[in-house]
């Protein structure tokens, strides 16, 4: 664990860990690198981070248990809707500016792959931009992209509604379960969520971002468990303290996010038992791990006070920069070869973009906002 301030410079009175904050953003950095890579993949076959849509998941687990931590004990003077402003000024300013940033790149995206942007008014994606600034999803009359996004300008802003969901679920609901109750919803949507992985039509949990009632389904269903059990693992389990905790998560983290895919067309199931095996184990476990380490070097703090500074502002800009990627990807057919100095350029921007945005923005907003 680390000192009493939290990311971004609040001031609170829990101590965080340090390390899970490291943890998300090494998982954002990779799924930024999958999104990029997913460019240039004919199928879901042949993706060169394969599992790296497991992120999401991953962060729901993290959610749950930060905001087990962070709140379950304070309740008795801290009013609904004081949780509910301290969570939309965490998470909200950021949403704004990545609706902007989506909009300001939507028209240099415009190619065969996303057959609506060239014939959509700039009146009708900014009306597009301001629902999205609400993160109120919007249905098929609004897809003014093509692909069936409840957030066409920046697409990754659906789990961010299912962040919400759960939050309002943890407030209303949630944070009133005794233990067992707890449990037994987490056993409930595990099952949920094995039985998906493993009878879906695509053999993984990919979906989620779209309005569609199938869609909505893999998102409640990816939200539900990895939520429930990282809420769970913050009253059940006492941490321990594990040596080198950050470099074995991260390393645990990256191989599952890396790993290649699990069998075929012909047997899907195995790809979705593995995707079931790393929600339902792995990720707890490499949560576990990152809560019961300490960061002992002075390096080790500020790679882990970067990362987890950057990871929420590089989850919720980034896609922007990779539909303008894949645009150009498509329109040229280029190989992952010829491609690779752009497909680099392009995440070292989004990096900075990202710290930019922390930077000049995120955090004097949020400061901001907080003296309210």
């Amino acid at each position: 664990m680390a000192n009493n301030t939290a990311s971004g410079g609040f001031a609170d009175t829990k101590q965080h860990y340090a390390i899970l904050d490291g943890l998300r953003g090494v998982a954002a950095l990779m799924v930024v690198a999958f999104h990029l890579f997913e460019a240039h993949a004919a199928s879901r076959f042949e993706q060169v981070i394969n599992h790296g849509y497991l992120a999401v998941d991953f962060f729901f687990v993290l959610s749950g248990f930060v905001i087990g931590y962070a709140y379950d004990d304070r309740w008795r003077t801290m009013s609904t809707m004081d949780f509910f402003k301290r969570r939309l000024i965490r998470l909200h300013p950021m949403i704004v500016i990545a609706m902007i940033i989506g909009a300001v790149m939507f028209y240099t995206q415009s190619s065969a792959i996303f057959p609506k942007i060239q014939d959509t008014p700039v009146w009708l994606m900014l009306v597009v931009m301001v629902i999205g600034m609400t993160l109120i999803p919007v249905g098929a009359a609004l897809d003014i992209r093509g692909w069936g996004e409840m957030h066409p300008l920046n697409g990754p802003a659906w789990s961010l509604f299912y962040e919400y969901v759960a939050n309002i679920l943890y407030a209303l609901f949630v944070r009133k379960f005794s233990k067992t109750l707890l449990a037994l919803c987490v056993l409930v949507a595990g099952g949920a969520m094995v039985h998906y992985c493993l009878t879906g039509p695509n053999g993984d949990v990919i979906g989620g971002w779209s309005l569609e009632p199938a869609q909505m389904r893999i998102g409640l269903t990816r939200l539900l468990y990895p939520f429930f059990a990282g809420l769970l693992l913050s009253r059940v389990v006492t941490v321990g303290r594990i040596k080198h905790a950050f470099l074995v998560s991260s390393l645990i983290i990256i191989a599952a996010l890396a790993w290649p895919r699990i069998g075929g067309a012909a047997d899907l199931w195995k790809n979705g038992l593995y995707d079931a095996l790393c929600i339902v184990l792995v990720f707890p476990l490499v949560v576990y791990i990152g809560a019961s380490g300490q960061v002992d070097t002075r390096l080790g703090a500020r790679v882990c006070a970067f990362l987890g500074a950057i990871s929420y502002p590089i989850y919720i800009i980034h896609y922007p920069f990779v539909y303008t990627y894949t645009a150009w990807v498509a329109a040229g057919k280029v190989p992952l070869a010829s491609a690779l100095p752009v497909t680099v350029l392009t995440f070292l921007a989004c990096i900075a973009v990202a710290y930019l945005c922390l930077t000049f923005y995120d955090i004097p907003v949020r400061r901001w906002l907080s003296r309210r």
